[in-house]
């Protein structure tokens, strides 16, 4: 298959994101200041319309050099205006599907794609920023399906012309909301306390463009006084915040799809804004179940999957290897299960010794120290109270011995067979399962209290982008030797190829 040009449409993507990027510099230069004769908006207008040709220029000749070639199973990829590069990224590289559908993408009938390597650097990703449906799922399935598929990707002056790929009706859904669900999300994720902000944001920026400042103090100033008025006018606002709470999370949380097939995890969400992400279930390194103070109240939790590639798009980095972020615990439990037969979260975990509890109360806080100093040497006097500095360091010191003590009451650990399990955490919880051929280093440590009391600190260290760190403090030695002799015995379930 010989090299061929991203399709054409991803120069209106680019120029898009011009828009978004020059769009307010535009409206300032020239609707502001339309009239105005100022030498400083004079040549701004030159500058801004030079910086926007040659920005434009720039997209059609990215356009014109930039290829891309799929042969024996390894993408080829060729880009450089006046200086020239070549990456090569073999199929067995890549870790992690993402394909991300925006409004731009849906008014073309397109969407992007974007596979993850292990690798770092300008190899790290191979990213199709607007490419027809059908050529997605056809490239995913060259990559899913060693061998590739023949030279069935073919586009005539970039435009792609291809078979509809087969959708794959072997998968099996694990989850999808209900609606309850994503009203309970809704209230849980506390979306409804952002209308506020977006109003005030909003009107800052018309403010600062038209001066309606004047205009909105005159309107309150002739509205009535009244107690009814206010009740009224608080009883909209709560309504507006619940709705606009509630449409956000089933705008970003909508359509949301968790589902596997033999190979591979699937997760789909998203209504305006879609998103799609795959991911090997080999590939998987590690299972974080993530509870909020609130989450555990409500007896919910998030699942994330670490995995050795990159994961998302843009945006999506932070979110799109999660499984739902408001399951139920035994749900989350059941689809861990399902998607994961290899792992296993176990019930009944071991809690640290006493103590673990007493040397987290003697171990110094930084925090509590220097905060105390700045008070000492300031020495506010809220309320006229001139002893008022050492009373707010008491309550910082009771603060950090209360989130200690949580610590230590949340802090679990379990060595299974194959598998370590930890969790910890004071008002929000991890808890952190992975097998032990997938960790690549451990570490025990002991600070100098710890050697006192017989305690250490294990660390693990999973293959991801970034690699990922957790541990646990404060075990007995006895365990950290056990831990190290547990994991030496990971060389019998490495194969080096």
């Amino acid at each position: 298959m010989s090299a061929k040009r991203y399709h054409p449409l991803i120069m209106v993507l680019e120029v898009f994101g011009l828009v978004k990027s020059f769009g307010f510099i535009a409206l300032y230069l020239f609707v502001i200041q339309f009239g105005s004769d100022s030498s400083f908006v004079f040549y701004g207008r030159i500058v801004f319309l030079c910086v926007l040709a040659f920005s434009i220029v720039t997209i059609f000749l990215k356009w014109q050099t930039d290829r891309y070639e799929v042969e024996d199973e390894t993408f080829h990829l060729y880009s450089g205006i006046f200086t020239k590069s070549k990456q090569t990224i073999p199929f067995s590289r890549i870790q992690n599907v993402n394909r991300r559908t925006t409004f731009i993408h849906k008014l073309f009938k397109m969407t992007s794609l974007q596979f993850e390597t292990s690798m770092s650097g300008d190899d790290a990703s191979i990213e199709f920023k607007m490419i027809t449906k059908s050529a997605a799922e056809l490239l995913e399935d060259m990559v899913k399906k060693r061998p590739a598929v023949s030279n069935e990707v073919e586009e005539t002056e970039g435009l792609e012309e291809v078979p509809e790929a087969k959708a794959m009706d072997n998968r099996i859904i694990h989850f999808t909301p209900t609606r309850k669900d994503l009203i309970r999300a809704s209230f849980t994720s506390l979306s409804f306390l952002l209308l506020i902000p977006v109003v005030g944001s909003l009107f800052s920026n018309f403010n600062e463009v038209f001066s309606i400042e004047e205009e909105a103090q005159g309107l309150l100033s002739a509205l009535p006084q009244t107690w009814w008025f206010y009740a009224l006018a608080a009883a909209i606002i709560i309504i507006a915040s619940v709705l606009f709470g509630v449409v956000r999370t089933f705008l970003k949380y909508g359509n949301y799809v968790i589902a596997s097939d033999e190979e591979r995890i699937y997760i789909t969400k998203g209504v305006l804004d879609e998103t799609a992400f795959s991911i090997s279930k080999s590939r998987v390194q590690a299972i974080e179940m993530i509870q909020t103070p609130l989450k555990r109240i409500l007896g919910l939790a998030e699942v994330k999957l670490t995995s050795a590639g990159g994961v998302g798009i843009g945006e999506e980095n932070l979110e799109i290897n999660s499984l739902y972020p408001f399951l139920p615990v035994q749900r989350a439990n059941e689809i861990i299960e399902e998607l994961l037969p290899a792992y296993s979260v176990t019930k009944n975990m071991k809690k640290l010794p006493r103590k673990s509890f007493w040397i987290r109360l003697l171990r110094p806080s930084w925090i509590w120290i220097i905060a105390t100093i700045a008070l000492f040497i300031f020495k506010p006097e809220p309320f006229d109270m001139d002893f008022a500095w050492w009373l707010i360091s008491i309550l910082l010191l009771v603060i950090i011995a209360g989130l200690r003590v949580l610590d230590y009451l949340n802090s679990q650990y379990v060595i299974n067979d194959h598998f370590i399990q930890m969790k910890s955490g004071s008002l929000s919880t991890t808890l952190f399962v992975t097998k032990r051929d997938k960790i690549i280093e451990i570490n025990v440590t002991r600070g100098f209290l710890q050697k006192k009391f017989g305690l250490a600190t294990i660390g693990t260290v999973n293959r991801s982008k970034p690699v990922h760190h957790s541990g646990i403090d404060d075990i007995p030695d006895e365990l950290a030797a056990l831990f190290m002799n547990w994991y030496r015995e990971r060389r019998q379930e490495i194969t080096i190829k």
